[in-house]
């Protein structure tokens, strides 16, 4: 019999971008176990095993509870007062003496797992007013965003497959049996999958590794790393050469992507990307006679050389196969936090507004690209970068060349940190603050829910009771904020001006005051008020009454196993910000890149090279310090195919020493055929262990580091993006009295 103090509660899981609702059992106030929720609208009681260990996260005892300040050396325990003035002694001297852009700010992907991230940082970013930002977004997705702001005229505007109603799935460079999904919010993605074959429609996998997606696909096709483009071309000839291309309306450009197309036919295509060309041929008929069919690329197709051509060519495809903004093609999800403007069009989307200082790489919707930011560091000038703020983010482990990266952050005038852990990069900083743990906070998936795969709403409040001597996150963003504006004030003041103005912009249309509306607004903390006004005011609201029905906070705490919004519906031409107010499918900068990627045809490709891998049980480098997801064998292999293997004269097992023009490091050899000849894969996130950190289980499964292999002197030119994949290396065996 559950003790009395047992009890039950209900959130969503903030572990990756699948939305997962989770049934947490509580004791005495503690996380005690942790399950999916059968009853949850969208996940339906899938979890994975990141999921299950939610409560031992929060009861990590390494985890950070107090701030941490660097005295002598050495990182020590001292008060939220105590760590704020050490910050405003070690930023505003630099501000005042060197301007905002000798500050930078590095933004971490767990900050869209969290409501802070989505409601604070964007404030604190524009407070600072420094060119040199940075996010994790130029080593994962930011090609993407720079295609659909070509394509849609909003760098937000990301259509996602429809997978409940899909007949037909392509899947290129994506792995969601392990990640769940990305840029496309699908939870148990593999259930999905298997449920498209079971109503008799089929997916398939083009990946350089036979994935464990690819293992359950009804096909799948080895291709050579980055070659993505090249297939996506070929196909694109098809359509037009054999009259299958059917854009629909509200499209222009159609012709001039004909144009370009016709140097790319699928025997040229298929010398490039090692895939046959009648196999092309069908890549293109099956898409175009499929009663619904969906091309979905992901972090394979966005960290290559031509990242940006690459997703800009999935959606050429998904348009003149007549797939987009259809039931069972790609379609754009319409969160409850949002809403849809009244009328098509605007500005469109443009880059380059800035350039970095040292290589003159173009600004990307507000950031530049991380690959720049030891240069910005290193290199003497107006404008340096000496101090640096990182919320949380680790860029030491997932950034390209990340030992330079490494060496300058020990450079720098100032450092502070939002982060629980004391980890690679943060044991550079000299303040560290720790937000309190997901349980003591709630969450709303701002971005997520954006991207979800059906319409859907969830809220969870905070699970447990504030600790007495932690700070929220909220509170931390918000001081930080004015502490770089210079006013100085308490936090409240940060929350009261962010809800005034988020009220002013509903009080107009809705010819209401705004204390009226104030008095109106529900929620005990200050990120629950500003989401009961975006959520009331977004695309399913109440409007302040206007719509009883609609929804509020309230409806969203009284429903917490979520609310269903229903499948994705058509949203074109109104999800369209092109001057035009058409999907505008062939943008100048595509012309360009094509020509880029047309001379790249003549390369050699008997390089070997490396490409990055996931696994389940990780997220990024932030899940290594959970006994049970580390444990069992180890995971941080170099695996290369047995006929590279025997050429190299490297054993199962054996050590190899792994070269790029960036940096060395030396591997365990496990020799499969999961990876195609010509291609070696490390995974990403590890190379734990450094002096200074404190994530003693981390430590004790170290790994290596990829990103000391990949180059931060090669970007896909439009985006910024770096290149993970694709990375040219050599192997030798280590032999048994060599050294790292």
């Amino acid at each position: 019999m559950a003790d009395a103090t047992t009890r039950t509660a209900y959130r969503t899981c903030p572990l990756c971008e699948a939305a997962c609702g989770l049934e947490l059992t509580i004791s005495a106030d503690r996380v005690v176990a942790a399950r999916g929720d059968r009853e949850h609208v969208f996940s339906h009681g899938f979890v994975c095993p990141k999921g299950a260990t939610f409560g031992t996260l929060d009861d990590d005892p390494d985890r950070l509870r107090r701030p941490l300040v660097r005295r002598d050396g050495r990182h020590v325990e001292v008060s939220w007062a105590e760590a704020f003035e050490a910050v405003r002694a070690g930023l505003r001297p630099v501000l005042e003496a060197h301007g905002r852009d000798a500050v930078a700010v590095y933004l971490g992907n767990p900050n869209v797992h969290t409501m802070a991230g989505g409601l604070y940082v964007s404030p604190l970013v524009r407070a600072l007013g420094s060119k040199n930002t940075f996010s994790a977004s130029t080593v994962d997705q930011m090609p993407k965003h720079v295609s659909c702001g070509y394509l849609f005229g909003n760098p937000l505007a990301i259509p996602v497959p429809d997978l409940d109603r899909t007949d037909l799935l392509l899947l290129l460079g994506a792995n969601p049996w392990e990640s769940n999904g990305s840029l496309a919010t699908a939870a148990d993605f593999p259930g999905r999958l298997r449920a498209i074959q079971r109503r008799g429609g089929r997916f398939l996998v083009v990946d350089p590794r036979r994935t464990r997606t690819a293992e359950h696909a009804d096909e799948h096709l080895f291709i050579r790393p980055g070659a993505d483009a090249h297939l996506l071309f070929g196909i694109v000839h098809t359509l037009f050469a054999e009259g299958l291309a059917e854009p629909g309306p509200h499209v222009s450009g159609a012709d001039a992507v004909r144009d370009l197309a016709r140097d790319f036919p699928p025997e040229l295509a298929a010398a490039a990307c090692g895939i046959p060309a009648e196999r092309i041929r069908g890549l293109a008929r099956e898409l175009a006679a499929a009663p619904s069919a969906a091309v979905y690329g992901r972090i394979g197709t966005c960290t290559v050389e031509f990242g940006t051509l690459t997703s800009w060519l999935i959606d050429v495809v998904n348009v003149l196969t007549g797939n987009l903004d259809r039931p069972g093609g790609v379609m754009f999800p319409l969160a409850a936090h949002l809403r849809p403007q009244s009328r098509p069009g605007g500005k469109g989307f443009r880059t380059g507004r800035w350039h970095s200082r040292v290589r003159g790489l173009p600004e990307v919707k507000g950031e530049l690209p991380v690959a720049t930011l030891a240069d910005e560091i290193e290199t003497p000038g107006d404008g340096q970068v000496r101090a640096f703020v990182t919320i949380a983010g680790n860029p030491v482990l997932s950034t390209p060349n990340s030992g330079r990266l490494d060496r300058a952050l020990a450079g720098l005038d100032f450092m502070v940190s939002v982060d629980p852990y004391l980890n690679e990069t943060t044991r550079h900083a000299d303040v560290i603050l720790p937000p309190s743990t997901a349980t003591r906070k709630g969450h709303y998936d701002f971005s997520f829910l954006a991207l979800a795969v059906r319409n859907f709403a969830a809220y969870s409040p905070a699970v447990l009771p504030a600790d007495p001597g932690a700070l929220d996150e909220c509170d931390i963003l918000a001081r930080l904020t004015t502490i770089i504006d210079g006013s100085d004030t308490e936090p409240a003041a940060v929350h009261e001006q962010m809800l005034t103005r988020l009220l002013e912009k509903a009080a107009g249309p809705l010819g209401r005051d705004v204390d009226a509306l104030r008095a109106e607004v529900g929620g005990d903390h200050p990120a629950e008020r500003l989401l009961d006004v975006a959520v009331r005011t977004g695309a399913y609201g109440d409007l302040f009454g206007v719509h009883p029905e609609g929804l509020t906070l309230k409806k969203l705490v009284d429903n917490p196993h979520g609310v269903d919004l229903g499948p994705l519906r058509p949203r074109i031409p109104e999800v369209l910000r092109t001057p035009s107010a058409t999907v505008e499918l062939c943008p100048e900068p595509m012309v360009a890149e094509t020509a880029r990627l047309r001379a790249s045809r003549d390369r050699r490709r008997d390089d070997l090279v490396l490409i990055g891998r996931r696994h389940l049980r990780s997220n990024n480098s932030w899940m290594h310090n959970v006994p049970a997801l580390v444990k069992g064998r180890d995971r941080c292999t170099l695996q290369v195919n047995p006929a590279d293997a025997a050429r190299l004269g490297l054993g199962d097992g054996e050590q190899a020493q792994v070269t790029s023009r960036a940096g060395m490091l030396c591997a365990t050899v496990e020799v499969t055929d999961q990876v195609m000849p010509g291609v070696v894969s490390l995974p990403h996130g590890w190379g734990h262990g450094l002096p200074g950190t404190r994530m003693r289980v981390a430590a004790e499964h170290p790994g290596v580091n990829s990103n000391v292999l990949t180059d931060e002197l090669t970007v896909d030119p439009l985006s910024g993006n770096s290149v993970l994949n694709g990375i040219p290396v050599e192997l030798k065996p280590v032999s048994a009295s060599g050294s790292r």
